[in-house]
């Protein structure tokens, strides 16, 4: 049995003391967005999954055509971004993984994502909304979705010749994600 030293046990105290500390942002789990390198998405939420980091990583069904075949393929709804959810103490287990560049914020500082639009990202993706990348936008009639999974979520209404398409903009790192929707379920925001 190993027995720890005096200067151990006072090290850990030392620590412990250090994290309670810190102000609450950094103990509290929020979303951030991880930016990778490019085409290294998949890796990177896998290597998070294995490091017990937890992830989001939205995929949408793209048809390619090679030769004389057509293939589907998943790819990453935000190039170059995966979600993390996690504590700021606890950065470095995602900072030091292979194909992580940085946590998405202004200076040093990491900047949380509303959990509302990542959980929202989540429902409609789960609930089987066709959404694919978008341009980002930032100004334009602006709608509010009244009802489903993105009820409340503001965003931008552009029309194509098959109906309405709802674009959501993440703001902080400046991308965009079309939905599919009926406009009935739209609201003119102010």
């Amino acid at each position: 049995m190993i027995v720890p030293s005096a200067t151990s046990i006072a090290r850990n105290a030392a620590n412990a003391a250090e994290w309670s500390a810190l102000p609450a942002e950094y103990r509290e789990t929020r979303w951030y967005a991880a930016y990778t390198s490019a085409n290294h998405e998949k890796c990177v939420s896998e290597q998070m999954g294995v490091r017990k980091v937890e992830n989001f990583l939205p995929l949408y069904a793209s048809v390619r055509r090679w030769k004389n075949r057509r293939v589907t393929l998943e790819r990453p709804l935000f190039r170059g971004y995966v979600f993390v959810r996690l504590a700021l103490q606890d950065k470095l287990r995602v900072q030091t993984i292979p194909g992580v560049a940085r946590l998405v914020g202004f200076g040093q500082t990491p900047t949380a994502l509303p959990d509302e639009e990542i959980g929202a990202l989540r429902i409609s993706l789960a609930s089987g909304l066709r959404a694919v990348p978008h341009p980002y936008l930032a100004a334009g009639r602006r709608a509010q979705v009244q009802s489903g999974p993105l009820a409340g979520l503001i965003g931008v209404l552009v029309r194509r010749k098959s109906g309405g398409r709802f674009v959501i903009s993440m703001d902080l790192i400046q991308r965009s994600v079309a939905v599919e929707m009926d406009e009935a379920n739209l609201v003119a925001f102010p």
